[in-house]
């Protein structure tokens, strides 16, 4: 009798159970956005990018992350990749510039977009991209760690990948305004205050370091962001002369207080505006 009834309440279980989770169609999409709760990957139809010729003052950055994904599309070995420095000086646009440059070679790459929250989930997402025949760009954007914050662990598992090791398809690129993807008062107060002064911040520190590529941003020069501008204005048909472009530019930098290529884009996006252009 306690057999049957185990049974019946094994059968029940069962049927309450989710059913298992298909297979990813990795065929529908070049990029995917993993979500949790439940586990899915979501694809892009369209990814929001510009042309990769559209990204001025950074081109060592370029052709270095460039020739990197190059490597890994055609099954060679590749470095992980961290993008850090100033901010809207185009990291996030560089790394899907390139996978955009890469795909019209015609390699079949993937972008998996995921989002800091969920690292500690990517064990999960590193199983569906371990099992595809495809190579894969896992993609964090502006990543970093606050005090008491344990998501760097499940970093490592993509990094290092523990005892399985990190799958021979996956590559990961990471953006992040820090170096050492923590606040520099965190660092001096953990080497301040920890019993082993520099035990206490190297777990955390050496996490960069774990990167095989360090690619650096740093702010504009005028000439640089003026460039850039010129360059949306030409790629998108939209007349102006120099001087006109040089005085409104600068005006529009001046009342943002910075100097970048997300500032000249957004110049660039009201001077579209202004002259009834459309973007694409």
């Amino acid at each position: 009798m306690a057999s049957k009834t185990l049974k019946r309440i094994a059968d029940a279980l069962d049927r309450m159970a989710p059913a298992p989770e298909a297979a990813p169609d990795f065929d529908a999409a070049d990029a995917f956005v993993w979500h949790t709760g439940p586990d899915r990957l979501v694809p892009v139809m369209q990814v929001s990018r510009v042309d990769l010729s559209l990204l001025i003052g950074i081109n060592r950055s370029r052709d270095t992350l460039l020739a990197n994904t190059l490597q890994f599309a055609r099954g060679l070995p590749a470095n992980n990749a961290l993008l850090w420095g100033a901010r809207g000086m185009g990291k996030s646009s560089l790394v899907k510039a390139v996978h955009g440059a890469v795909c019209a070679d015609g390699f079949a790459l993937k972008v998996v977009e995921l989002q800091r929250e969920d690292l500690p989930t990517v064990g999960r997402l590193l199983d569906h991209l371990r099992a595809s025949k495809h190579r894969f760009v896992l993609f964090c954007d502006d990543l970093s760690f606050g005090h008491d914050d344990e998501h760097y662990k499940s970093l490592k598992a993509v990094l290092d990948g523990g005892i399985e090791g990190r799958p021979e398809n996956v590559l990961f690129y990471a953006t992040s305004n820090r170096r050492h993807l923590m606040p520099r008062d965190m660092i001096e107060n953990e080497r301040s205050s920890g019993i082993n002064p520099s035990e206490a911040v190297e777990e955390k520190v050496s996490l960069s370091d774990r990167f095989g590529l360090w690619l650096g941003f740093h702010p504009c020069s005028q000439d640089e962001y003026l460039s850039m501008i010129r360059g949306y204005c030409d790629t998108h048909g939209i007349e102006i002369d120099d001087e006109t472009l040089r005085a409104e530019a600068i005006e529009w930098q001046a009342t943002r207080g910075s100097r970048s290529g997300r500032v000249a884009w957004q110049f660039f996006v009201d001077l579209a505006g202004r002259k009834g252009v459309a973007l694409e």
